[in-house]
Formats: C-alpha cells, sequence, structure tokens
C-alpha cells in the first residue's frame, strides 16, 4: 500500500462529474489497483475513489505532479499534486480475512445448509472461497448454471456492497467463473445500500434468521 499525503485537487469524469477543490489530504493507492481519497473529517468513508481495475499513470514534463486514474469504463480520477508533503509504501501481505461475529458466522452457516433461499435450483459450490482480497462468503450456482457470489452481513450497509463489488470486479477475471452475479445478503438492508446495490447490479435479499434456522413465527397470521 502506498500512502500519500498532498495538497491537492481532484477531478472526476464520468457518469458525472465533481471537484475537490485544493486542500491537504490522504491518498491510498492499493496493491488491487484501487485509489481512494480521504479527507480527516469521517471515519471510512473516501471523498472520492476508483475502483479496479483501474490504472494510475503519474504525469511528467507539462504535466509532472498530474496523477491520471483511469477504469475499465474509460472513467478518469484526476489528481493535480501541489505539495507532497509524506509518501511512502508498505506491503501488508495478504489479509487473513475479517472474523465475523457469531450472528454473520452463523447466517453464513445456515444460507449454505439452505441455499435454495436464494432461489428455486441454487447449488453450493463452497463456503469462505478464497480470493486474493479475502474470503467470499458464499459462492453459489442458479438455476441456469450461472456463478453467484454472496455476501452477508447483519446489517447491510455501503461498505458491504463496495466490499462486494471488489470480490466481483476479481472473479470475473476469471474465466472459469464468469460471469458472476452478486448478491448482498442481510437481516436489514439499509436504503443507500439498497440502491447502491442496485446500481451496480447487484441483488439485496433480506435474511429472515428464525426462518433459516426453522423456528415458525408464533404471531397470529391472517394468511
Amino acid at each position: 500500500m502506498r500512502l500519500v499525503i498532498a495538497r491537492c485537487s481532484v477531478d472526476y469524469a464520468g457518469r458525472l462529474t465533481a471537484h475537490l477543490p485544493s486542500a491537504p489530504r490522504l491518498i491510498l493507492v492499493k496493491a488491487d489497483g484501487s485509489v481512494s481519497i480521504h479527507a480527516d473529517d469521517r471515519a471510512y468513508k473516501p471523498l472520492n475513489w476508483m475502483s479496479p481495475p483501474c490504472t494510475l499513470k503519474e504525469g511528467s514534463g507539462e504535466e509532472d505532479g498530474v496523477w491520471t486514474v483511469v477504469n475499465k469504463a474509460g472513467e478518469k480520477l484526476i489528481i493535480t499534486m501541489e505539495e507532497i508533503l509524506h509518501d511512502s509504501s508498505h506491503e501488508l501481505g495478504v489479509d487473513p480475512g475479517l472474523i465475523k461475529d457469531g450472528v454473520e458466522a452463523h447466517l453464513q452457516e445456515l444460507l449454505a445448509d439452505r441455499i435454495e433461499t436464494l432461489g428455486d435450483g441454487y447449488t453450493l459450490i463452497r463456503r469462505e472461497y478464497m480470493t486474493a482480497i479475502g474470503p467470499v462468503d458464499i459462492l453459489c450456482r442458479d438455476a441456469d448454471g450461472e456463478t453467484v457470489a454472496v455476501e452477508i452481513k447483519r446489517r447491510g450497509e455501503i461498505d458491504g456492497v463496495e466490499q462486494l463489488t471488489r470480490y466481483l470486479d476479481l472473479l470475473n477475471r476469471d474465466p472459469h467463473l464468469a460471469p458472476v452475479q452478486g448478491v448482498f445478503a442481510a437481516q436489514e438492508i439499509k436504503p443507500q445500500a439498497r440502491v447502491l446495490a442496485t446500481d451496480r447490479g447487484i441483488r439485496c435479499q433480506v435474511l429472515d434468521y428464525d426462518a433459516l434456522r426453522g423456528i415458525e413465527d408464533d404471531k397470529l397470521r391472517l394468511f
């Protein structure tokens, strides 16, 4: 991972345009090719970013100090450096992955055992399918034999959608798996996460923990 702290301005050109005026910011360049721009006023969400696969070109000559990041759709993130305050690179190695809490781990186990919850004809390939950037919770096939990657959360938020997006970008490079569709599964999915998932072609699935455990709802039902 490369960490750069610089006074810079940032312009995004793609489906829309956006401009960040000059200010000191943290720029993260990760081994997967992603680039993200951070301020000092939020816990984790970047001001702007480019997800992999993408390429970073550092300008020279008349364009010295201009970084251009381009993704596969041709969208551009242009970072104009005015002053670099810090620039260092660090080898983090393979991350062991997130150790999920008991509920998420149990949801994964239950859904793998009841994979038909996702739809008729679904079959399990495996749980914790390992990739270069971490394990996919569940990899399965739908009724048509297409590969499906499932990310499971107790509470589905935007960062979970981003995580699944990174997995899908990587899995779709494997000709033995592609095309790979995504399912974002959680007990509760926040509206913003649902909108982002839908925009990226990811299906949302709300999980009923008790139903997966085989516990019937004892409340009176009209139908």
